[in-house]
């Protein structure tokens, strides 16, 4: 059985421990030193960011996020452990792990971290398909001869480098393609490493749930499972033509992956169309306050990415999902590109208000879109708010203040809602 040692990198044959340290944490799979095609995920990004910074949280439950009425961003895995998860409202999650560490978003240091990450994948490979900050597919084909090593042990060297040389773990996901390499990046978080191949494919996936499916959000998960599609072996009953007549393009990609069949390419430098941020509520909500606070935490991160990217948007937009699961969105263009979170918030919250009667809602969110480069942004300014352009320059000021002194060094009250 091909098997590698992810603490020294030793390829060997077989064996329960590395027959050179002695250590037992080592990935075998008889494709192991065959597979390509790669998912890399850090592990609850922005907290170990904060970790790594901060050692005196090392042992404690860390939530990023904001506000008692606030949502969590992400959570450590201790604060996992004790039941805290992603969108999960901030008092919910402050009653599960009452002595939690809460710390405002930084994005612009996950930014950083993450370039710095980005860097250490191009030595592997020049293809690389970011998703986010802390995740991106890596396609090795053609790489063994020039690394003298098959790609297995590339990425098993990476993790291992963002440990010792960046302080931030990451797990990996090898497989035969895209689809499948990004949930085999779930198998065996934190610091994981699985694998998933062509021959053991279709009874991997049989009696998985379709909620797997990346891309198959709440809405079509109930409708799929309104046609009694509940798992892929549900989905492998169907004839393609069926699924297509039912469910338009989605039916014909559903008849692939359920089959481990995802043709995509890993596609280097793929133009970013839009930058957005959303949150789900456990509970349907109408409190304007409530919904006002998420509004304008939303516009920071989008205009924190947006910064980060060195992008502004020309389109602004609003989604909101009522609680009958219909999607009501709205989008206006503004006079220039903006990357203010000001500005953000208040276009958004314009379009939101004659919209609010129709709450209560379980989703709100907000972007931009049509991106152009930084340069182009906020040149005009709003002309009907005289005081946009000393507003704009008080965020950029308080920028460069947390940029030095941290992120909690200036907070706005309306944050804290």
């Amino acid at each position: 059985m091909p098997s590698l040692c992810r603490d020294c990198l030793t390829p060997f044959d077989h064996g329960t421990r590395c027959p050179s340290c002695g250590r037992p944490r080592i990935i075998a799979h008889p494709e192991l030193f065959d597979l390509q095609i790669a998912h890399m995920d850090c592990d609850a990004f922005y907290a170990s960011v904060e970790k790594r910074d901060n050692p005196e949280l090392v042992d404690k439950p860390v939530i990023i996020g904001g506000g008692k009425r606030g949502v969590v961003s992400t959570a450590c895995y201790v604060a996992r452990i004790r039941g805290v998860r992603s969108a999960m409202p901030m008092f919910k999650a402050l009653k599960l792990c009452p002595d939690a560490v809460v710390i405002t978003p930084r994005m612009s240091v996950y930014a950083e971290v993450s370039r710095k990450i980005r860097k250490l994948m191009e030595e592997l490979t020049p293809a690389i398909e970011p998703l986010s900050l802390d995740e991106a597919f890596l396609d090795l084909r053609g790489t063994q001869r020039l690394h003298g090593a098959p790609p297995a042990v590339m990425l098993a060297r990476l993790v291992k480098r963002m440990k010792d040389e960046l302080g931030i773990t990451g797990s990996i996901g090898l497989s035969h393609n895209k689809f499948l390499a990004k949930i085999a990046s779930d198998l065996d978080k934190p610091r994981g490493f699985a694998v998933i191949g062509a021959a053991e494919t279709e009874d991997f996936l049989r009696p998985k749930p379709i909620r797997l499916i990346w891309g198959v959000g709440e809405a079509s998960q109930q409708a799929l499972e309104r046609a009694g599609i509940r798992t892929f072996e549900d989905l492998l009953r169907w004839d393609i033509q069926d699924l297509t007549a039912r469910f338009g393009s989605m039916g014909d990609r559903l008849w692939h992956l359920a089959r481990g069949q995802d043709r995509r390419r890993v596609t280097r430098n793929a133009p970013i169309k839009s930058i957005s941020n959303e949150t789900t509520f456990y509970e349907d909500t109408g409190d304007l306050d409530i919904l006002d606070g998420h509004l304008w935490r939303m516009s920071e991160k989008v205009a924190d990415r947006a910064k980060a990217k060195g992008m502004a948007g020309r389109i602004v937009t609003l989604k909101l999902r009522q609680a009958d699961f219909k999607i009501v969105s709205r989008r206006i263009a503004l006079p220039d590109a903006t990357q203010i979170a000001d500005r953000i918030y208040r276009t958004a919250r314009g379009l939101f208000e004659p919209l609010h009667a129709r709450g209560p809602f379980r989703l709100i969110g907000t972007g931009i879109s049509e991106l152009v480069p930084e340069s182009q942004a906020d040149l005009v300014g709003d002309l009907l708010d005289p005081q946009a352009e000393t507003r704009a320059k008080a965020e950029r000021a308080t920028d460069a203040i947390r940029e030095r002194f941290g992120s909690d060094a200036i907070v706005k009250g309306r944050a804290l809602r």
